[in-house]
């Protein structure tokens, strides 16, 4: 039996784009739910849902829309009534996939519907700026975006070869059956390269427990794994490798925003701080370094990666930093001090072995932190498999006190400071 996919655009400008994407997904046996979006003017094809019905379930009818001839408040309308529709089709189960088509605006209000349909829901959006920041459109999705290499205004040899393979990746999404796997409590783990092994690591001895592990790459993109936490998939946070602090409080290429994993504090699930790769600060080039930092030590670490060592005064910042945000966590925290070393580089012999700069951070995190927060300094460096046995075990004691009904907070702590 086939899937229903719907289609979503502008019918009054591309009505042939997407009477073609029809006409191809009919002909491989599935059905289609077009749905209008168009403000302009008459569909050039009869929509399913026409672009009245997606202006009224935003509170306008359409035609003040046309009235007002605002682009901008069209768009915001239209996309507020389509993810209202679409979340309707998606709940009583009559639709099974979603592709649309278009420019800027075609983008918009199309990955909006998209972006509210759950992980794994086949969405496929063709753009002509998929091959740009696609940031604002995917935002923590699972969109697929396709460049529509030409634009999105008519069938071409080019169009048409673009749109059929549009065709072919939606149906071959509606068509997979999603893989049976074992499902085991999710723990995430921000990661580097510089801390793969104790991530590697605590992947192991958590995983021999029964737990997951998800790593999430630490270059200034926290938003995937904050939409994991706020969707209450997952049970614990590793914050192993926190050098994106170090980048927002020196002014390095891979920020992750002073609201860094705010989400897992606030849900007060627990969590294990580690000061992973904070000697190291990210640009891309020696064209990216600001000139006040000319004579500071660099590790040419990839041809597009350039890591320069922190200070004793930017790690004394830093560690502030994340004592404070610890401090208003709604749920467990402990903090692990490796004393050899914060990274692969940072240890006795290798390039940012710095011990003055490393224990200016680790002194500021102790006199800022929570007294009742705890706080285990190891003779190791964090890659060390004794550090990571003790940041693992640690997560564990967290994670059984949570499941036996006994949260540790602030104020229960066996701290070894």
């Amino acid at each position: 039996m086939g899937k229903t996919i719907a289609l979503v655009g502008a019918l009054d400008t591309k009505g042939p784009d997407f009477h073609f994407v029809k006409s191809e997904i009919e002909k491989r046996g599935h059905k289609t739910l077009l749905i209008d979006v168009g403000v302009i003017a008459e569909p050039t094809i009869r929509p399913d849902i026409p672009s009245q019905a997606v202006a009224k379930a935003s509170g306008i009818r359409l035609e003040e829309l046309q009235e007002k001839e605002d682009r901008g408040f069209a768009i915001e309308i239209m996309s507020r009534g389509i993810v209202g529709i679409i979340m309707d089709l998606h709940q009583r189960g009559k639709i099974d996939g979603i592709l649309s088509m278009g420019g800027s605006a075609g983008t918009a209000i199309g990955t909006a519907a998209m972006r509210v349909l759950p992980l794994g829901f086949p969405k496929v959006m063709v753009s002509t700026l998929a091959s740009g920041d696609t940031k604002p459109f995917v935002g923590t999705s699972d969109v697929v975006m396709c460049p529509s290499v030409v634009d999105v205004a008519g069938i071409n040899r080019i169009s048409a070869r673009t749109y059929a393979n549009a065709v072919g990746v939606i149906i071959g999404m509606v068509e997979t059956v999603p893989p049976t796997i074992e499902t085991r409590p999710l723990v995430a783990a921000s990661m580097f390269g510089n801390t793969t092994p104790i991530v590697n690591r605590c992947r192991e001895v958590l995983e021999k427990q029964g737990y997951e592990v998800l790593s999430f790459h630490a270059v200034g993109t926290p938003e995937s794994l904050e939409s994991l936490v706020e969707g209450g998939y997952i049970e614990g946070l590793l914050d192993i490798t926190t050098t994106e602090w170090a980048d927002e409080v020196v002014g390095g290429v891979l920020r992750g925003g002073t609201n860094r994993y705010h989400v897992a504090a606030e849900k007060g699930i627990p969590q294990i701080v580690v000061p992973g790769c904070l000697d190291m600060v990210n640009f891309s080039d020696m064209s990216t370094v600001p000139k006040k930092y000319s004579k500071r030590l660099f590790y040419q670490w990839a041809p597009t990666i350039i890591l320069m060592r922190t200070s004793p005064d930017e790690n004394k910042k830093i560690g502030k930093i994340l004592a404070e945000k610890a401090n208003h966590s709604n749920g467990p925290v402990a903090f692990f001090l490796p004393l050899k070393g914060v990274s692969m580089l940072d240890a006795p012999g290798k390039t940012f072995w710095w011990p003055e700069a490393n224990q200016a951070l680790f002194n500021a995190v102790k006199e800022n932190l929570d007294p009742h927060i705890e706080v285990y300094e190891l003779d190791n460096n964090i890659n060390d498999h004794a550090f990571a046995d003790a940041v693992a075990h640690k997560m564990l004691t967290f994670l059984r006190r949570k499941k036996n009904g006994k949260e540790h907070h602030h104020g229960q702590t066996d701290s070894q400071k």
